[in-house]
């Protein structure tokens, strides 16, 4: 008896770690999520210095969805400002299925291979990504090879 006991002990706490454990691919929000691309990771790879990020709030894209932080990097001098905004949606499928309704405002897309669960370039080279339960933009005027270096980085943070 007493190794039956011990056995559904065993599986009882296995059972309990599995259902408290986090979805896997969902990440939590940091404290700061501009934290997630500090300003020496801009300047290095924008090749310009660029101060801390001005942090506000991202509008809900529809009712009932969460709200994301705007990160906005400025350079010193002259250049294009970087906006970092990202969200942290309740679930991966919440995250895929808003990633796809708002693609349809940004057409055509331009896929970017390799990264994150999707992602692509807008028209107006902004470049959009999804990777678990997380949705980002990054946008700074025409040069999209930075940008995909900067999505990389943030991506590899998630």
């Amino acid at each position: 008896m007493s190794g039956f006991s011990k056995s559904s002990w065993i599986a009882a706490g296995l059972l309990a770690a599995a259902c408290t454990a986090p979805l896997p691919g969902a990440a939590t929000a940091p404290a700061d999520p501009c934290s997630l691309l500090s300003p020496a990771q801009v300047s290095s790879v924008m090749g310009k210095t660029y101060g801390p990020a001005q942090k506000s709030v991202a509008p809900r894209p529809y009712a009932n969805t969460v709200e994301g932080t705007d990160c906005t990097y400025s350079p010193q001098g002259a250049g294009s400002r970087l906006l970092f905004r990202i969200y942290f949606d309740p679930s991966p499928a919440a995250a895929t299925e808003l990633f796809a309704k708002l693609k349809i405002f940004y057409s055509p897309p331009k896929p970017v291979p390799s990264l994150g669960d999707e992602a692509y370039f807008d028209p107006r080279h902004g470049i959009h990504v999804h990777k678990g339960n997380v949705r980002f933009f990054l946008s700074a005027g025409d040069d999209e090879k930075p940008l995909t270096n900067l999505a990389t980085q943030v991506a590899g943070q998630l």
